[in-house]
């Protein structure tokens, strides 16, 4: 899901091409092996953060306890994690080797995989997707940064267009992965991580060049606690909606706790030298316009793929199989038509035009649903939807990262991509806990109907305030 477009790969490779603290290899090594190996680490973490919500049922059914509250946490850990330690991670591999880094984070992935499938309870199979997404933070800077170090300058752009459609299409395997994997047993799609893992480590120890480090300014932990603890405690508010009330304590308790500490990560960044965001960025007209664009897509986005997971299973007793079969249309739309259709509207159209189609396509497949979907079991309603939201995604999604990156300085890409793709993890565990919020625990059919119905619709809301900035910002800047 998180494809470049042609203008962001071209900055990309122009960055790496002026910056000359990026070295070269120690041995010989060929770029296309080296490609291989680091693409098996972002297909891991691209699958693994799709894949569990098809599993999410089953996972629920084993810990007979759990609530759909405690569940939404086994993808919101990940994602909140994923997202702040992206950033955090990606500066300090910067200062070690590369190669030794890429596989400290494939190491701790493969390790809290197996732990995952050995998991007795929620809460230890959340704190186990903890470290699975420090695992991924740790992969996938570092598997950017071997690229670069390898391929010669006017190969890079082929590289990391490749090392992100393959992302991608891992991420669009995920439901149908998962599904197929859930009729064996939910415990699956993690083990399955673990062999993968193994030999990407055997192999990538043995062949993988030496890329040595660079000095880069240490970024702050305290920051990245700040904002992962300000980002969990207001999902964590969210989620609790249902259960105690917009009036209960506690729930304000936990929104001032996200308030002040969100407050405190900002205050920070406004005052520290080394910023772990620098507020620079941000007065880029199109760079702002590109991040808020894409958290109400991303919130969108996370609560409309649990969404539909949970009601093909929870509603109409599909099966995981049939479930992730069903999804899978809307996922593969992504990569087509990101690959072959986004870069060409945005060369004719503009950006602007590009995301708005985006916006409107995403919409509409949602929107499909909360009118059309009722009790009684349809494959070709869901096809429609998902084939309507995967094209809204590969429209939007790469244009957006298109935008946010064409517009920065060489110095400051690396940064603006690690902020907007911190932002699109975060607002991915929003997403799910709005709609898990909205929706409840109904306890009838005809109740779920309801619920389901105002979730979709809800999401629709969200995905359509990202119009405001588009137009506001996104156009204004001549994108």
């Amino acid at each position: 899901m998180n494809h470049l477009d042609r203008k962001t790969l071209e900055v990309a490779a122009k960055i790496v091409a002026e910056d000359s603290s990026v070295p070269p290899p120690r041995r010989k090594a060929s770029p296309n092996f080296v490609l291989g190996i680091v693409c098996v680490g972002i297909v891991l973490a691209n699958l693994d953060l799709f894949i569990v919500n098809v599993a999410l049922p089953n996972i629920g059914r084993d810990f007979a306890a759990a609530s759909l509250e405690d569940l939404s946490w086994v993808l919101n850990a990940y994602a909140i994690a994923y997202a702040a330690l992206l950033v955090l991670f990606g500066r300090i591999a910067e200062r070690h080797r590369r190669d030794l880094s890429f596989l400290a984070g494939v190491a701790l992935f493969t390790l809290a995989s197996a732990a995952c499938a050995m998991a007795s309870s929620v809460e230890t199979l959340v704190a186990f997707r903890l470290a699975q997404a420090a695992g991924a933070a740790l992969m996938t800077p570092t598997s950017l940064g071997l690229l670069m170090a390898v391929f010669p300058p006017e190969r890079r752009s082929h590289a990391v267009r490749t090392w992100t459609a393959i992302g991608g299409f891992g991420a669009a395997l995920g439901p149908l992965i998962g599904g197929l994997l859930v009729t064996l047993d939910w415990r699956w799609i993690f083990l399955v991580n673990v062999p993968i893992g193994v030999l990407a480590l055997i192999v990538g120890y043995w062949k993988l060049p030496r890329v040595e480090g660079h000095e880069v300014p240490r970024p702050s932990p305290w920051d990245a606690l700040l904002v992962t603890g300000g980002i969990a405690a207001l999902v964590f508010a969210i989620i609790k909606l249902n259960d105690w009330g917009v009036t209960s304590p506690r729930i304000a308790l936990a929104a001032a706790v996200s308030a002040v500490l969100l407050a405190a990560f900002v205050r920070s960044c406004l005052r520290s030298p080394t910023p772990f965001i620098d507020p620079a960025l941000f007065r880029i007209r199109s760079f702002t316009g590109a991040t808020l664009v894409m958290a109400p897509y991303s919130a969108a986005f996370g609560a409309m793929l649990l969404s539909i997971a949970l009601w093909e299973q929870s509603a109409w007793g599909w099966s995981a199989m049939q479930t992730g079969l069903v999804i899978a249309p809307g996922p593969l739309m992504v990569p087509l038509t990101s690959l072959l259709l986004a870069g060409r509207l945005i060369a004719r159209f503009g950006a602007t035009a590009v995301v708005t189609a985006g916006i409107l396509f995403f919409a509409g497949g949602v929107g499909w649903w909360a009118a059309m979907i009722g009790p009684e079991p349809n494959t070709a309603l869901v096809v429609i939807g998902m084939t309507l939201t995967g094209i809204g995604v590969g429209l939007t999604f790469p244009t957006l990262m298109g935008v946010s990156g064409s517009a920065l300085p060489p110095s400051q890409f690396a940064t603006g991509s690690g902020v907007i793709n911190m932002t699109r993890q975060a607002a991915l565990a929003v997403g799910v806990a709005i709609f898990v919020a909205v929706t409840g625990s109904p306890a009838s059919l005809p109740e779920r109907v309801a619920a389901f119905h105002l979730g979709w619709w809800t999401i629709v809301g969200l995905v359509l305030i990202g119009l405001v900035p588009t137009f506001a910002l996104i156009r204004r800047s001549g994108a």
